[in-house]
This record gives C-alpha cells, sequence and structure tokens, in this order.
C-alpha cells in the first residue's frame, strides 16, 4: 500500500478497503427488497386463492326437477280469469304434491318434513311466476327445474361430506338415499347461477342475490360522481388559477390535505349528525350515502385535478395570454381540456375507493337488511361491500361462497375501473 510521508493511507486505498463491503450491502438491499417483493406476492395470491377457491361454485346452483300438475283444484277455477287468484294460490302445495308423489314411501310427518327441505322455498315462488306470466299453464303437466335447499346445494358440490357421521352434518342419511335416487335418474343437476345477478337479498342463500347491492352502488356512486366531480374540478381550478396566494390559501389548502387522511368512519358519523339529524335526509337511502361518500372523495379528486393543472406547461397559458385570451378563456379553453384526462383520471379513483368503502354507510343505515332492489336515490338500499359484511355475519355455510363470490364482483369492478384510469391517462397523456 502507498502510503504518506506521515504514513497514513490516501482518499483511494480507503474507498478500495470499504469497496467490498459497499458491494455486500447493496446486494444484501437488493435481495431484501426481493424478498419482501416475493412475500407480498405470496400473500396475495393466497387471498386470491382462498377468495376464487371458497367462491366461484356460488355461480352455479343445484336444481332439482318435478313434475308439477298446475291443476285446478289447486289453484282455483277462476285462476286462469283472475289475477289475485293466480297469485294467491296453493304452489307450495303443488311442490309438495310432486314431492310425494316422486317418493311415495315417506308416509310419517317428521319423513315428509325431511322430504320438502330437499326443495328450496323459492320454488313455489318461480311456479306463481310462471303462471302470472302463463295462464294458459293451469290444467296443465309440466317438468319444471327448481332450486335445491341451501343444504342439498352444499351436499352437491362437496362441502358437505356424506363419510361424517349423522349428527354432524345437516343431511340426514335418508335425505341422502332420496339425493341418490334423484342423481341416478338425471333429476338432479348444477345450473348456471342466474339469481345471484338477478335477485336481491334473502335469508334463504339459494335465494341470495346482488342485484340489489350493485343497483344500490350504481345509485350511490351517481350520486357521488354529479357532486364531487365538478364541485372538485371548480375548486381545483379556483386554487391553482385564481386564488391569491395568502394564509386563507394556505390554510384551505393544509385542511384539504389532512382530509385526504382522516378516517372515512368520521365522514359516515358527519353525514349522520348534518344529513340524517338535522336535514332529515332519509335513512338508509343512495342520496344520503353519495352525500357522505362526495365528502370523503372530494379531498382526493380536488389534489388530483391540481397536480393535472400543474403539469400543464406555463408556455400554454403564456401563449393564450399573448394572443389576447383572457384570464378565463385561458382557463376554460387552453388549461382545462390538457388538465381534463388527469382529472379523470384521479375521480375514477377516487370512485373506486368510494365503491370499497363500508364503516361511513354503516353509521347512516345502510346496513339494513333490503329485499327489493332500488329504484330511485330516495329508495331504501344497500351497497356491494355493506352486503358482504352482513353475509360474512351469517351462519350458514351456503353463505360463505356467497360471501367470496360478492368479493369477486366487488374486486372486478374495482379493478375494471383502476384498469380505465390507466387506459385513460395513457390515451390522453401529453408529455412536455
Amino acid at each position: 500500500m502507498n502510503k504518506l510521508p506521515s504514513d497514513k493511507p490516501v482518499a483511494i486505498d480507503l474507498v478500495n478497503a470499504s469497496l467490498a463491503k459497499r458491494h455486500t450491502s447493496e446486494k444484501l438491499f437488493q435481495r431484501i427488497g426481493l424478498l419482501s417483493l416475493l412475500m407480498g406476492l405470496t400473500f396475495l395470491f393466497i387471498i386470491f386463492f382462498s377468495i376464487i377457491s371458497k367462491g366461484y361454485t356460488a355461480f352455479q346452483q343445484t336444481f332439482i326437477q318435478l313434475e308439477i300438475d298446475f291443476t285446478t283444484q289447486l289453484l282455483g277455477t277462476e285462476a286462469t280469469s283472475d289475477p289475485e287468484i293466480r297469485s294467491s294460490a296453493d304452489y307450495g302445495g303443488l311442490v309438495k304434491k310432486s314431492m310425494r308423489e316422486m317418493f311415495p314411501e315417506a308416509d310419517g310427518r317428521q319423513e315428509k318434513r325431511l322430504l320438502y327441505e330437499l326443495v328450496s322455498s323459492g320454488a313455489a315462488y318461480q311456479l306463481r311466476d310462471m303462471v302470472m306470466d302463463d295462464p294458459a299453464l293451469i290444467g296443465q303437466t309440466r317438468q319444471v327445474w327448481v332450486p335445491a335447499g341451501d343444504d342439498v346445494d352444499m351436499f352437491n358440490k362437496g362441502h358437505m361430506k356424506r363419510e361424517l357421521p349423522e349428527a354432524q352434518r345437516r343431511l340426514r342419511d335418508m335425505q341422502i338415499t332420496w339425493l341418490d335416487r334423484l342423481q341416478a335418474e338425471e333429476k338432479i343437476a348444477l345450473k348456471f347461477n342466474t339469481a345471484f345477478f338477478t335477485s336481491g337479498d334473502s335469508r334463504e342463500p339459494e335465494l341470495a342475490g346482488i342485484r340489489g347491492a350493485l343497483m344500490g352502488s350504481l345509485l350511490t356512486l351517481t350520486v357521488t360522481l354529479m357532486l364531487s366531480f365538478p364541485v372538485g374540478v371548480a375548486t381545483a381550478v379556483y386554487l391553482e388559477e385564481f386564488a391569491s396566494k395568502n394564509r386563507w390559501t394556505d390554510f384551505i389548502e393544509v385542511n384539504i390535505n389532512n382530509l385526504a387522511a382522516v378516517p372515512s368512519i368520521v365522514f359516515g358519523l358527519l353525514g349522520l349528525a348534518v344529513f340524517i339529524n338535522f336535514m332529515s335526509v332519509p335513512r338508509s337511502a343512495p342520496l344520503v350515502g353519495g352525500l357522505v361518500l362526495t365528502l370523503m372523495t372530494l379531498p382526493t379528486i380536488i389534489i388530483a385535478s391540481r397536480a393535472a393543472l400543474k403539469s400543464v406547461p406555463p408556455s400554454i397559458r403564456e401563449a393564450a395570454l399573448g394572443v389576447g385570451a383572457s384570464k378565463m378563456q385561458t382557463v376554460l379553453f387552453h388549461v382545462l381540456p390538457l388538465a381534463l384526462p388527469g382529472m379523470l383520471t384521479g375521480t375514477i379513483i377516487g370512485m373506486a375507493q368510494a365503491l370499497g368503502e363500508t364503516a361511513p354507510l354503516l353509521m347512516i343505515g345502510m346496513v339494513a337488511f333490503i329485499v327489493d332492489v332500488p329504484s330511485s336515490v330516495f329508495d331504501p338500499a344497500t351497497v356491494l361491500p355493506v352486503q358482504i359484511f352482513l353475509w360474512a355475519d351469517s351462519p350458514e355455510r351456503a353463505f360463505v361462497e356467497r360471501t367470496s363470490a360478492a368479493i369477486m364482483v366487488l374486486l372486478a369492478v374495482l379493478i375494471a375501473m383502476n384498469t380505465l384510469a390507466v387506459m385513460l391517462r395513457k390515451k390522453f397523456e401529453r408529455r412536455w
């Protein structure tokens, strides 16, 4: 090693001595980062695998084929001419009669009860809808596929093991024997579960669907978008283009940034106090839900819109002003069109965040059990995240797969919204 006359090492020698240590530290840091990435992807894969493995079976439903005799003795002699009689007829009796004819050996009261449990209570409503739509069915005999009960559905999908002792499963040995006979006669099958997408909530898992929650989410997000986008963009334009830089505007900017970090349940409490208790807005309605989510998403939209405005080069403003455009004309016809793609991206991200919120909506009553599909922003409604919350708290095994399936639908919508935001940004983004 070269030494100075004072026997002290030169700087290059000190650098070379520490170079190997630095390279080792860099490789260790890279490996730690790679390990963190792999751990994150692994946990993400586990979450998705768990949700999909539990939820994909909800898109199929077990159906049983029954021979239904739409006899006038049960439906009423005037059923063809009187809609009220057709609507109130004993359709459940038709289902029970068909089941007794298929299994005449079930003669005791307990055995008949077990037999009737094989078919869902929704079968009677299905027959009623068929007769209401086509009165000519009365007096005819038809082969009809009706939904099976939730326990039968779980057994047919393999979620309930027949090897278990009878006391440890919800289906009795006699019921499994009947199901085996239906299987041998090809009168039981798995079909696409259209009710999951076309029905509202229900106490019966085999009848429960997400249409009401999807419609509630759509109405709530519509209210949120109609309020938050114009207000957020107008606020961003004023603060960025017209407002003077003083303590007042600094105070507003600080508070907007702070509101973006406020827990969402605080907005729910605010909505409960102001919109429901003070303004008497209908409880559990998409209108009040949209108002609450508007307060929550406004900071996100304002911050994204201001960033989009800042990305427009000053030369655009200077050129417009140089040819005689006013300040307002410059902003409306030159700056705003160039910043609009970034504003739309921020708005879509804010809407996706609002779609996945649950806590603020629980505070304003959107956790209620809603069977009917809402048709306006004033009707009682729930949203998809809250519907998932309600189903996750249900004890029936069939609700587990419906909870996971609803999560899959929610994730698909969120991924679609974020994909749309990325596509809009790439399509309209301009680099200066």
